[in-house]
């Protein structure tokens, strides 16, 4: 098989993938969509299985298509590691992919990409938003060089960097606060709770504090930013899980309060990498300068 194989290929198979159409492949690759499609037929037939079911919609993968991507994505990262590694050996150049919580990103890791960018132009830092699974799998899968996540996930294939710890506090608007106060967290049971939605492990967490505590949540709903979260609390509609530092600002305005509860709530934050990923030079720059940024906030 592997005399047969062409880095095109699979070049052509992962913007397919990501792309989920061959015509928008093509124009990412610049190619005409028939040398794509051509592409990806020459790679079923040396697999002898089909990689993608064919729709009027567009395209998915099929079980087999699933099983290849992982390997597409490591031979395509170990290309651009070597060239990384030929051109440059003391500059970083090239790509870096990392998933992390949107919370994260805007409390904690901003400051660290504004710096790094003005100082390593020529990396291209491709950072994308996800909930703890959606990190974990793009690591597992060789999407991506590293996630950020709130857990460790203490698996054997997965390397764990321990950063930081975060709190995590319950916040609501001055009004609920107050009636919490007067009336203790039972009043909670009639309140909304807001959260990223059942996928975050802030999600998971704060049903089980809230049970401790007796309070069943009847009613909530899922918003897909924390900003909008912040917004909707402080308009007295309910209350929420977010990272302290997230709400810094508003805490010290009286535009959220924080609610007492007996038990609180921290994670501590790590860089994960997939134990068998060869990480570029590029890529273990990046990491150091990445952890000795955060360690020392």
């Amino acid at each position: 098989m592997i005399n047969s194989l062409e880095g095109r290929f699979f070049l052509a198979f992962i913007a397919s993938l990501e792309e989920k159409s061959f015509s928008r492949a093509a124009d990412r690759l610049g190619y005409v969509q028939s040398t794509v499609t051509t592409h990806i037929q020459q790679l079923e037939k040396i697999c002898g299985q089909k990689l993608f079911h064919r729709y009027p919609r567009g395209i998915e993968l099929t079980e087999a298509g699933k099983v290849f991507s992982k390997y597409a994505y490591q031979y395509v990262h170990l290309s651009q590691s070597l060239k990384e590694s030929m051109d440059e050996l003391d500059q970083p150049c090239g790509t870096v992919r990392i998933r992390t919580q949107e919370s994260f990103f805007l409390t904690r890791m901003l400051p660290f990409v504004q710096e790094y960018t003005r100082n390593y132009p020529s990396v291209n830092l491709r950072i994308e938003q996800g909930a703890h699974q959606d990190i974990l799998k793009g690591v597992l899968d060789y999407e991506l060089d590293f996630g950020i996540v709130p857990q460790n996930p203490s698996r054997h294939d997965i390397i764990f960097y321990p950063i930081i710890e975060e709190t995590i506090v319950f916040v609501a608007s001055e009004d609920i606060a107050q009636k919490v106060s007067n009336e203790g967290v039972r009043i909670l049971n009639d309140q909304l709770f807001i959260s990223s939605g059942t996928s975050c492990l802030y999600h998971t967490s704060a049903i089980d504090v809230l049970k401790n505590a007796g309070i069943m949540v009847k009613d909530a709903i899922e918003l897909p930013s924390l900003e909008m979260i912040k917004q909707y609390v402080s308009c007295g509609k309910g209350f929420a899980l977010v990272p302290e530092i997230a709400v810094n600002n508003e805490l010290k305005t009286g535009k959220l309060n924080i609610l007492p509860f007996d038990s609180q709530i921290s994670f501590t934050h790590g860089l994960i990498i997939h134990k068998n990923r060869e990480c570029s030079f590029t890529a273990k720059k990046f990491q150091s300068e990445l952890m000795c940024f955060l360690t020392d906030i």
